[in-house]
């Protein structure tokens, strides 16, 4: 190895470009192989950086030393001396290599380097140079939009003057003659115009920034701006996209749809006044609604040609964009079902199979844009559709989007059709599932498809979505229609949600019936749905009649539900898992009239109460079955609650269900503590029956609750099949909650909550030092638990009265951390510190596995560096040769002996590296398997018979278990705790 550092640095101080240029890309070779070559970085700094080399050499050498891991006070003044010199350079192919470079610069070296080469940098952007101009536009394009740029420049006026004047002349480049040059200028609009509306964190910036109202108010002025040029300029950006080639034409399209979405929207006015919040002379409206109509107009003739394209991407592009203006004021459905249509076209051609995925995102997201008729005709080509997607979060977010405009579409075709409108075919729910291929899905019992279960899953949640109340925050964008369609359907009373409701429990019926391996979530949230219907129209009276107050509308419900019931009651006999037998009696006991029962039938086996009680009877005597089908244990606790219930409601059930219940106390099937639970509900059963006329209250009231899916049981087991539930539940609630109620933007929160609402929460400072230590240290961390990295922020102060010259910080890891770069320690030089002048630092580690941890900082600190002590060991070596001298020289001993003040260990919390704030599904499961001591944390506890506590006779109490993780909500390791019993056991603690 030490060879080969020879051999590359004997080709790099050559004055040959092609023997450094092959030097250069051999280090680079090696380096990304992961040997250390760092002991090329100052002959790479000296030959390179500061002497006269080709532009290709600069490029290779800045990116050598980005990869090296070395000391930054090393290179920083050597850098900035460099790159600022080679901007002025003549050649402009060296210039355009020192302006390419600025995106990758540390952050604190960034802004000194913009303030004194903006002279440079402006110039470059008016280059005659073609080369140049696209390296200035392509270096700002990325630099600009960083958080950490917009941090600086909200604290930074002459910063932020010299950003907003590079922003405008961007924005001119549009117009330039080169179209390599125009083109990356769009993309430079673009990127501004997402970073402030996606907020995208920018991972170029190194740490996530806690930015504030500042760093939004610089953004917001500059795309304001940015907005009001295209605006006004439109007609010619239209003529100039229209003379570039095919392949750049696409990246014109978002910059223009964007500027003029946020004109027509009146966001445009939101954008001014955050940026210059104390004035009061901003209009709401600059142009007239004419003029944002035509212009609106103009850009879709524009782009309408460009949808029959044979460029796969560019239909792509023009589509999604001609969408996001089909939802402005003004805009046309018309609009929206062109570019549907031709995003469509795309799903069968082959060459663009890679994108179907976002083709279905675009399409079910943006499907409420469209006329009645044609959401109608695509939803059975949308579940198709949906079927295939891979990813199961694309998947459930598609399968959201259709339920939720189904039912929006239903509800608005029967409020229209109760106002005196022509019926439109197709719109109900049950129309969805016409297509052989749902049917057999939903008929058939030995499926192994998830689709199914997905789809069922996303129904309900959607019925429960639909009967909270609408949001009362002002909505815009894509909500706005479906709020309009859902406040429209709804005008008539707060139940018209159950009509649909309806619908789905119908069609989804034969879910019961399902052998899913264990699997029981959609299946609960479906007789949870039923639950809550039957306790809404209070089922356990009967169907109501006119002259008893009820509607017609109210009648027809009923007694849907009460045939509902009937045939969920004759599909008992073919359920076959006793886990989904003991479900199924829960949903339909509690709320079946058993008042109305012919008493002629009572000795016939098709009687729908000897139906129950006989499928009572095979769950409590059923021994054989293996603990994939049955739970046995919640499932005769279950049956047990039930044959209360029913047998406090109705005489002939207490008759049967008492004989039942003997004899299952006197069988060998129950184990102790289902006999004392037994004998509990048998008393019940027997005082009720004995003093009709006395029964306490409560005690045969329904409560319209659906234990199984809260876990509210007092028996709860670990299930193999768990897993895959909670995550499916995790999927489909993510999905459904952003989709009805999606989280505010920035621009939302600062219009209705003022400033105040941006402000987030700065991490705990922890303390290091001790009090009479010479330096204090206090450090704070952010975690990153998607990427699996920590960053420690340290703030040291010279509590001394001396300046110290050189402070060194090392940071020791203990447990699962390593540094990012690959080394082993890591060193910060830190120079001049002066009494009572805090200094910033910091380091960034990655996390392998989840494990305790630590970070150990020390400080060593030279109170003799550079007080001239080296001159004593030197005297004697005057007559030597050259290369002892120069050895000699290089061994730096002026240092003297450093002092080692070591801190305190600065302690990882685990929470933060399961917990993150923002983090999709599919990101949070693949953290687990990272996980120790699965099964320990279960909490499942045994029942030995300790006492009548630890019975399961509290079915209206929590378990021991519950209560005791309620005692520990206080602490932090309750957090890891609730995460673990609630994806590995099935438990849900609700605290």
């Amino acid at each position: 190895m030490d060879l080969l550092v020879a051999q590359i640095t004997a080709d790099l101080r050559s004055s040959d470009a092609l023997r450094q240029s092959s030097a250069l890309l051999q280090a680079l070779q090696q380096c990304a192989a992961g040997r250390d070559v760092s002991a090329l970085a100052r002959t790479v700094a000296t030959e390179i950086l500061s002497a006269p080399s080709s532009a290709v050499c600069k490029r290779l050498a800045l990116d050598l030393l980005r990869a090296l891991p070395l000391p930054p006070d090393l290179l920083d003044p050597l850098l900035l001396s460099s790159l600022r010199s080679d901007l002025s350079f003549p050649d402009p192919d060296v210039a355009a290599s020192s302006i390419a470079s600025f995106p990758s610069l540390p952050s604190h070296l960034l802004p000194s380097l913009l303030s004194s080469a903006h002279v440079d940098i402006t110039a470059a952007l008016s280059s005659p140079a073609e080369s140049l101009r696209l390296a200035a536009v392509t270096s700002l394009s990325s630099l600009l939009p960083r958080d950490d740029l917009a941090l600086m420049c909200s604290s930074n006026p002459s910063l932020m003057a010299h950003a907003t004047t590079w922003w405008g002349r961007l924005a001119e480049l549009v117009l330039d003659s080169a179209d390599a040059v125009a083109a990356t200028a769009f993309e430079a609009l673009a990127r501004l115009f997402q970073e402030l509306d996606a907020r995208r964190m920018s991972r170029l910036a190194g740490d996530k920034l806690v930015d504030g109202e500042g760093a939004l108010a610089v953004r917001a002025q500059w795309a304001a701006e940015a907005i009001n040029f295209i605006w006004s300029r439109r007609n010619m950006l239209i003529a100039r996209s229209m003379v570039m080639p095919v392949e750049r034409f696409r990246v014109t399209v978002y910059p223009l749809v964007h500027a003029a979405k946020m004109v027509a929207s009146g966001t445009v006015n939101t954008l001014r006044r955050i940026s210059k919040p104390g004035d009061t002379t901003i209009d709401d409206s600059v142009e007239s609604s004419a003029e944002k109509l035509v212009g609106v107009s103009d850009i879709i003739s524009h782009l309408l040609p460009f949808l029959s394209s044979l460029d796969p991407p560019l239909v792509f592009e023009v589509g999604i964009n001609m969408l996001a203006l089909a939802d402005v004021p003004g805009g046309k459905p018309e609009w929206a079902s062109a570019a549907t249509i031709a995003i469509l076209t795309l799903w069968d051609r082959q060459e663009f199979s890679s994108m179907r995925e976002t083709i279905v995102r675009a399409i079910v997201t943006n499907l409420h844009l469209l006329d009645l008729g044609m959401q109608v005709s695509l939803f059975k080509r949308l579940l198709q559709m949906v079927r295939n997607l891979r990813a199961e979060s694309d998947r459930m977010h598609a399968l959201a989007c259709i339920c939720r405009t189904a039912l929006c579409v239903d509800l608005f075709a029967k409020e229209s059709v109760r106002r005196g409108q022509k019926p439109v075919p197709g719109t109900d729910v049950i129309s969805l599932f016409e297509d052989a291929r749902v049917k057999d899905d939903l008929n058939s019992i030995m499926s192994k498809s998830l689709f199914r279960e997905e789809l069922v899953a996303s129904l309900v949640e959607s019925c429960f979505q639909l009967s909270l109340p609408l949001p009362e925050q002002k909505n815009s964008g894509t909500e706005s229609r479906v709020i309009g369609a859902l406040a429209y359907g709804t005008g008539y009373g707060a139940l018209n949600w159950t009509e649909p409701a309806l619908d789905v429990v119908e069609v989804c019926r034969p879910c019961v019936l399902w052998d899913c391996d264990g699997r029981t979530y959609a299946i609960d949230c479906y007789l949870k749905l039923l639950v809550r219907l039957c306790h809404i129209y209070d089922t356990r009276g009967g169907v109501k009649t006119i002259k008893a107050g009820a509607s017609q509308d109210q009648i027809l419900n009923e007694t849907r539900l009460r045939n509902l019931q009937l045939q969920l009651i004759r599909d008992l006999r073919e359920v076959h898992t006793p886990r989904i037998s003991a479900r199924l009696i829960w949903a339909i006991s509690e709320h079946f009239d058993l008042e109305g029962l012919d008493p002629l039938l009572a000795d016939d086996p098709e009687d729908p109460l000897n139906i129950i009680i006989s499928n009572m009877h095979k769950i409590l005597f059923n021994i054989d079955s293996s603990t994939t089908t049955s739970n046995r244990i919640q499932d005769v606790q279950a049956v047990l609650i039930c044959a209360q219930r029913l047998g406090s409601r109705n005489a002939r059930a207490g008759l049967i269900l008492t004989k039942e219940l003997e004899e299952f106390r006197a069988s060998t099937s129950a184990d102790f503590v289902a006999k004392h639970q037994s004998r509990y509900v048998l008393q019940i059963i027997k005082y009720v029956t004995n003093h009709p006329d006395n029964r306490w209250v409560g005690v045969g009231d329904a409560t319209g609750d659906y234990p199984f899916s809260h876990h509210k049981l007092t028996v709860q087991f670990s299930e193999a099949s768990a897993a895959q539930d909670r995550k499916l539940e995790g999927l489909v609630h993510k999905a459904i909650q952003e989709l009805w109620r999606p989280n505010p933007t920035q621009l939302t929160l600062l219009q209705t909550k003022g400033v105040g609402a941006l402000h987030k929460e700065l991490p705990k400072a922890c303390t290091l030092t001790g009090s009479s230590d010479p330096c204090y240290i206090e450090a704070y961390h952010l975690a990153d638990p998607t990427d699996g990295r920590i960053t420690l922020h340290l703030k040291i102060l010279n509590l001394t009265e001396l300046e110290l010259n050189r402070v060194d910080i090392r940071v020791g890891l203990s447990g699962a951390l390593y540094y990012m770069d690959g080394f082993s320690r890591t060193v910060r030089h830190l120079r001049n510190l002066v009494s009572q002048d805090p200094v910033q630092s910091s380091v960034t580690v990655g996390v392998s596995h989840f494990e305790r941890c630590s970070l150990w900082v020390q400080l060593l600190y030279y109170p003799f560096y550079g007080s001239g002590g080296s001159a004593d060991y030197e005297g004697d070596y005057t007559e030597e040769d050259s290369q002892t001298m120069r050895q000699k020289r290089s061994h730096r001993p002026e240092l003297g002996e450093p002092v080692v003040l070591r801190c305190q260990p600065f302690k990882i919390p685990l929470a933060e590296l399961i917990l993150p704030y923002e983090c999709s599904p599919v990101e949070y499961f693949r953290l687990w398997p990272s996980l120790p001591a699965m099964v320990e944390c279960t909490g499942t506890y045994t029942y030995e018979g300790s006492g009548f506590k630890a019975t399961a006779a509290q079915q209206y109490d929590s378990s021991p278990f519950l209560s005791g993780l309620k005692s520990i909500s206080s602490k932090p390791f309750h957090q890891v705790c609730s995460h673990f019993i609630r994806t590995v056991a099935g438990f849900q603690v609700s605290i």
